[in-house]
């Protein structure tokens, strides 16, 4: 493994934190919601070893500043220009985008809105629909409870129940430690207001599938056969709408990156080698 060096570039005005490793050809990669760039660990040592591999986390999640939503309008319109922004501030030029989950509509809207900077593009169960949220994710986004739900009620337990139930397809699959690690960074009050205010943009996600003709870069769109959070159908039909999109279903839940990394980073390395 090359050595990973993390940095804070500013973005839109927001302090943003990536990861970067490895040489060549740029790979960037955007992680999904309730996560960050650490869920591209395990597929990280099979990509650096052939591409210059970023992982920034999104404004409002990881290590990145967590501005409240009356400074930083949370939505996937403004993580496209967010992320846009850091390419002249990390001087990337052009790069392969993976996006996963929120990542991938984000990468999807980037590669629309600037074909210029999308060499290839892969999405691994985008947001291309509104997510199914489970029972804690519905009521959060109830009038006036909602905010008290999902900043009050949202304990680890409830958190661990919800990765296990929505995220993976087998939870024996995923350690623990991990969805603890994703709780922490979750649980300060800063970081639930960012992440509630994404959650409650998702759920017009028409814009999104709105902008799948405007893409022109090679695309492959990547789906877990177990996917709990959006359907596998919904993968096929978007991968239909894009012009010339590949369409590839994996043995896992809505975060394959989590729990069978090395297939998916192959998956990965087939398509971006050609």
């Amino acid at each position: 493994m090359s050595e990973l060096v993390h940095r804070d570039v500013t973005a839109s005005g927001v302090r943003v934190r990536v990861a970067e490793s490895g040489s060549g050809s740029n790979v960037l990669l955007l992680h999904g919601l309730f996560l960050d760039h650490s869920t591209w660990d395990g597929m990280r040592p099979a990509l650096e070893s052939e591409f210059h591999v970023v992982t920034p986390d999104f404004p409002g999640f990881g290590e990145s500043a967590k501005p409240p939503p009356s400074r930083f309008p949370y939505g996937i319109e403004a993580f496209a220009d967010t992320i846009a922004d850091l390419y002249a501030g990390l001087e990337l030029g052009r790069a392969a985008v993976i996006g996963h989950c929120l990542g991938g509509a984000v990468a999807l809207t980037l590669a629309a809105r600037h074909p210029e900077l999308v060499s290839k593009l892969v999405l691994v169960g985008p947001l291309c629909e509104p997510p199914r949220r489970g029972t804690f994710g519905s009521l959060s986004l109830l009038p006036l409870i909602g905010g008290f739900v999902f900043k009050q009620l949202w304990s680890r337990a409830v958190f661990a129940s919800f990765f296990r139930e929505q995220m993976v397809s087998h939870p024996s699959r995923i350690p623990a430690a991990r969805i603890d690690a994703y709780y922490e960074t979750f649980s300060t009050p800063e970081a639930r207001g960012s992440a509630l205010a994404t959650l409650r943009a998702l759920e017009d996600t028409r814009t999104i599938v709105a902008r799948t003709h405007g893409v022109r870069a090679p695309t492959l769109v990547v789906w877990g056969r177990s996917d709990r959070v959006v359907r596998a159908r919904s993968g096929q039909q978007l991968a239909r709408e894009i012009p010339g999109a590949g369409f590839e279903l994996l043995d896992a839940g809505h975060a394959p990156q989590e729990e069978i990394p090395a297939e998916l980073a192959q998956t990965v390395l087939r398509f971006l080698r050609r």
